[in-house]
């Protein structure tokens, strides 16, 4: 039989976040079934302003952001509104925040101090830098991280300029690695009975997801250029075709056999430089130049038709406007309408991840400023001033 809820059903969090990260964070909590109460200053998540928008404070990029959630609106340096953060955290499983250690312990609400009142306490949250290090008490954002974890330069290798990604894809993956470590420790706690601190630091997180194949030479403390060739080669690109672009990567032996076969060209797979995936990788700029230069030669259509044929992985460049519409996304329901109680008929994103006997699900749309204060409030025993 299947859970009415998701795998983490039962799980209060109280949310403390603003902007891309933790709110990456608590939205995926809130898919796989934990309550979320989303703490908001007076002036709301900033990330509300961000974006088109139909009514203020209700942007596109906060509607993506924060669904599964209830809002609350605290001043957190009002005696009254600390207090009632305070009894919030008492109950819950988790506290998860976006400030630095100085100012979260100004207010009151460090990890240890926190500790004392709720040993149970998952407490969670993401600093720019490892609190054990010189710059733990650095602001750090995105485009930050990003250029200090070599991201920009990879950029500069792979193309001539150095750019950030355009996409926030240190403020996104951190988040995803935030709720993972939280996820890890509320089954801990599920053994132990205790809670603990958890820190994902965004430079050292993105070293680490950087690096897995750009450490390259210098896995064994050699000197030498770090970074894998192939992927920062410039010729590793959707490539032309005689009427759009098209994403095309043989792999294995047998693809690349495939694929001279399909060029007309079946005596290169027996090329010295070719024959072997060391060998591709060090000789990867005239390989795939070599593939450029086919891929004009024939139509999108026809070059998907003949690479699908051979089992070599293809796709026709997908435009970005052009999502809504694609035939698979719309026959996989992953674009949802729905309907919003304030902003009217919106389209949201599904949940990816699938799991067969505890679901997630989208209960609760996102919500508006301190849209359920009063109720909360009441729930610990108060009433909101102001």
């Amino acid at each position: 039989m299947m859970a009415e809820s998701g795998p983490l059903s039962g799980v209060r969090v109280i949310d403390l976040t603003i902007n891309v990260l933790g709110p990456m964070a608590t939205q995926t909590l809130g898919d796989m079934g934990a309550d979320v109460i989303k703490v908001e200053p007076p002036g709301g998540d900033p990330l509300r302003q961000t974006g088109p928008a139909r009514n203020p404070g209700m942007s596109a990029f906060f509607l993506n952001m924060n669904r599964n959630k209830q809002s609350v609106m605290l001043d957190l340096k009002n005696t009254h509104d600390a207090q009632a953060l305070a009894r919030l955290i008492d109950d819950a499983d988790v506290f998860v925040h976006s400030m630095r250690t100085k100012a979260i312990e100004k207010l009151g609400f460090g990890y240890e101090a926190l500790v004392r009142r709720n040993p149970r306490l998952v407490y969670a949250f993401a600093p720019g830098y490892s609190s054990e290090g010189p710059y733990r008490d650095r602001p750090a954002y995105d485009d930050v991280i990003q250029g200090q974890s070599g991201l920009a330069d990879m950029m500069d290798l792979a193309t001539g300029t150095p750019r950030f990604f355009p996409t926030v894809i240190a403020d996104k993956y951190c988040g995803m690695q935030l709720a993972s470590a939280i996820g890890m420790a509320l089954f801990a706690r599920e053994r132990t009975g205790v809670g603990q601190k958890v820190e994902v630091p965004m430079l050292e997180t993105m070293l680490a997801f950087n690096l897995i194949e750009h450490l390259w030479a210098g896995t064994f403390g050699e000197d030498g250029e770090l970074g894998y060739n192939r992927v920062l080669s410039s010729q590793r690109r959707p490539y032309a075709t005689q009427d759009g672009y098209i994403c095309v990567m043989p792999q294995s032996d047998a693809h690349w056999r495939s694929f001279f076969k399909i060029c007309g060209s079946p005596a290169l797979a027996d090329d010295s430089r070719f024959a072997t995936l060391a060998e591709r990788t060090r000789h990867i700029d005239m390989l795939y130049e070599i593939v450029a230069q086919n891929m004009k030669q024939r139509t999108t259509q026809t070059w998907g038709d003949a690479l699908d044929a051979a089992e070599i992985p293809n796709t026709p460049l997908a435009r970005l406007n052009e999502l809504p519409q694609d035939p698979y996304l719309t026959g996989t329901g992953f674009f949802r309408p729905y309907d919003h109680p304030s902003e009217g008929r919106l389209v949201g994103m599904a949940i990816a991840q699938r799991f067969s006997g505890t679901p997630a699900s989208i209960r609760r749309p996102p919500p508006q400023l301190g849209q359920h204060t009063q109720e909360i409030m009441r729930s610990i025993g108060m009433e909101r001033k102001g």
